[in-house]
């Protein structure tokens, strides 16, 4: 009788708790000598059903803690020094591999943040899938094969039957999520850890996987932990909020309350770093100042403290703990939330008048003039290497920048404004079309006549870490250009080195520093600093905020419009993150298959899209504004964008547009390529190409609806 009450008293126990607890996790990574504190007293807790959003920089311990919940740490590396997680009343921690292999992906699934990574590469998709069914649901052959064609179908793979058998190079970046997301949920786990599943995808396949997990979740009741950097994602996403900072939780609560009154101000300063499309624009962001603590430290007080803006004597001599603000709140700060409270309004709006298409006529004319751009690659196959067709990366492509401005260049990955970057830098040979700058012919310089015209244009890459020499001092990479154009002496290189670091917000100090003694933000400062060398008139900026935290990412944005204000700088600006292009841009081009098709002010082109795939970008944009997310109509695109290498005809968007569908798919779409011309509203500052511009959803919705009725 005692051993059933016991039972008894633990199955009470067990359904009153969460489904997952971490509590006090404490997570050591050791190499040598040395000792990194990943996590310090993690706490947090996932009931079931629920959705927990886990935000905070790099660094602050959100990915190790579910490392540590899946049994997936180092072995040998990281050491686990205190703390417990129960998962359904269990503790996991103790636990021997073979035990925790049946936790592991039958009752906890997890989905990383790159899945080509994550992917065995030499093994076909649904054997990966039907990995996991034969070890924890002991299905076989046929059986097997027929569950991992269901759940490829689940997750909305097209075409699951002829795809189950591709490797995974084969598939897109937003189909190997998917695949992953198959794999994660294929024995039905209680609970779902998706670790930035988002990060490396486009806005609109972002949008995709976030509403297959939303569907998923609810269909097969699971709880979820989100683990992302990005707040618009939380709010459209999540029940509760945990901020990580210096490897614990600062702060916890519902996402609307948390969102809307942060109680920390790490919190409010992550809201304060974000640029938003729903919001006037500001002067400047308000990021974040500095760094993290270094982990591998001790550290007496806050660790928040040397960055924030309300700190006191007694916040640099004791760390506070995570108290309980009401049944629902939680923050770990010595001060009331009234002072705490950050207004993401307070910045001053930003008053610019809508920026005109350059005058023709204007004698100055634009800085950079590109006009009927091409780009085609050759697709070579055979023994001979004979050529079989064309890849039309860009084809047909005009724009203008002028002096002092900034062109937003915007579009799904693959729809070629990489490559026309970079062919205005002269870095891929155009295949046709003209690129003038300043008035100079720059597709037939050549040699030293190039090399002279280069001084005048710059790049800042993606990746600030690939792009910089890790055997070279920041000293030499800032020097170099300097020294290749023969521009400077050795003591005059110096100072001018000295002054560009300052210029872009670092100390000189960091001149003897290399690459991998850099963070993120620091090296995209240094990329910034050796771009300035030769005082160029533009700078293309490609894809230079995506690999950064969100604070950093305020900085480096403050830092260009800081300098483009006292130099006159132009930029070519490339991104898919539309709330940052809003923010700095003064005009926009959206291009899609190597064309652009819509092209206007900043502030017209986001408040009246005209072109239903822009009207998709915008509406995929996430908003850190749980009440205002839940009022919006995401537009999901089905499937993925058309290879370049084959453009469908007619319109090339038509696949997958949405207007087309509730407009009972007329045949002009695929029939005729519109051209790109001037709006009836705005004229040429706003061109579109679409047979319908300017329709909202709500509107086709209607129009739709209408012609149904009267058939």
């Amino acid at each position: 009788m005692a051993s059933s009450a016991t039972t008894d008293r633990e199955r009470a126990m067990n359904e009153s708790e969460p489904l997952l607890v971490v509590d006090g996790l404490e997570i050591t990574f050791v190499s040598g000598d040395r000792r990194v504190k990943a996590s310090r007293e993690m706490s947090y807790s996932v009931d079931k059903g629920e959705c927990l959003a886990i935000v905070g920089e790099s660094g602050s311990g959100k990915s190790v803690s579910a490392l540590a919940v899946m049994g997936l740490l180092p072995e040998g590396r990281a050491q686990i020094s205190g703390g417990s997680v129960r998962f359904d009343g269990r503790e996991l921690i103790g636990l021997r591999e073979s035990e925790l292999r049946q936790v592991r992906g039958g009752q906890i699934g997890m989905i990383f943040q790159d899945p080509l990574s994550s992917l065995n590469p030499l093994i076909r998709i649904g054997d990966q899938i039907q990995q996991g069914l034969r070890f924890h649901q002991g299905l076989k052959g046929k059986e097997a094969r027929a569950r991992a064609l269901e759940l490829l179908d689940l997750v909305g793979i097209p075409d699951a039957r002829r795809r189950i058998d591709d490797y995974p190079h084969q598939f897109s970046g937003g189909m190997r999520q998917r695949a992953m997301i198959a794999m994660a949920v294929s024995c039905g786990p209680k609970l779902l850890i998706a670790d930035e599943p988002t990060t490396a995808l486009d806005v609109t396949i972002q949008a995709q996987v976030l509403e297959l997990l939303q569907r998923l979740r609810s269909e097969l009741g699971m709880a979820l932990i989100l683990i992302t950097h990005d707040l618009g994602i939380a709010a459209g996403f999540a029940d509760r909020v945990a901020v990580s900072y210096a490897g614990r939780v600062v702060e916890t609560g519902p996402a609307e309350e948390l969102l809307q009154t942060p109680n920390h101000p790490y919190t409010g300063g992550l809201l304060g770093s974000l640029p938003r499309i729903d919001r006037p624009r500001s002067e400047r962001l308000n990021p974040i100042e500095g760094l993290p603590p270094d982990a591998s430290r001790d550290h007496v007080g806050c660790p928040f403290a040397p960055r924030c803006r309300f700190v006191e004597d007694n916040c640099r001599a004791e760390e506070p703990p995570l108290i309980e603000l009401s049944p629902t709140r939680k923050s770990a700060c010595w001060y009331e939330p009234d002072v705490m409270g950050v207004d993401p309004d307070a910045a001053e709006p930003l008053v610019r008048g809508a920026v005109e298409a350059p005058d023709s006529d204007d004698p100055t004319g634009p800085l950079l003039s590109v006009r009927d751009l091409q780009v085609w690659f050759p697709i070579e196959s055979g023994f001979l290497r004979r050529r079989s067709g064309w890849v039309q990366a860009v084809d047909g492509v005009s724009f203008d920048i002028a002096r002092g401005e900034t062109l937003g260049l915007v579009g799904e990955s693959g729809s070629g404004k990489s490559t026309a970057a970079r062919a205005v830098m002269r870095l891929e040979q155009a295949t046709g079309g003209e690129i003038d700058f300043d008035d100079a012919d720059l597709l037939s310089l050549e040699g030293g006549d190039l090399r002279r015209a280069r001084r005048r244009f710059q790049m800042v890459f993606q990746d600030p870490y690939s792009s910089l020499d890790p055997r070279q001092a920041v000293s030499d990479v800032v020097a170099e250009p300097l020294r290749i154009n023969g521009l400077a002496d050795a003591s005059a290189t110096r100072e001018r080195v000295d002054e560009l670091l300052t210029t872009v917000g670092l100390d000189p100090t960091f001149r003897d520093r290399y690459a991998h003694e850099l963070s993120g933000g620091q090296r995209q400062r240094v990329g910034i600093a050796r771009a300035l060398a030769l005082q160029p008139d533009l700078i293309v900026c490609d894809e230079p905020v995506t690999a950064l935290d969100v604070s950093i990412q305020a900085q480096v944005i403050n830092v260009l419009e800081e300098l483009q204000e006292t130099m006159g700088l132009s930029y070519l600006f490339i991104a898919h993150d539309l709330a940052v292009v809003r923010h700095i841009a003064d005009r926009v081009a959206v291009m899609h298959l190597g064309r652009i098709v819509e092209m206007g002010p900043v502030l017209d082109l986001y408040e009246r899209p005209l072109h239903p795939y822009t009207t998709a970008l915008l509406s995929a944009v996430p908003i850190p504004d749980p009440a205002e997310e839940r009022r919006r109509r995401r537009i999901i695109l089905d499937g993925e964008i058309p290879s370049p290498a084959d453009p469908p005809p007619g319109c090339r968007f038509s696949g997958r547009c949405w207007l087309r569908a509730q407009l009972g798919n007329p045949e002009v779409c695929t029939t005729v390529d519109p051209d790109l011309v001037p709006s009836e509203e705005s004229g040429e500052a706003h061109t579109v190409a679409c047979h319908f511009p300017g329709q909202s959803l709500e509107t086709a919705v209607e129009i739709g609806a209408a012609r149904a009725s009267s058939t």
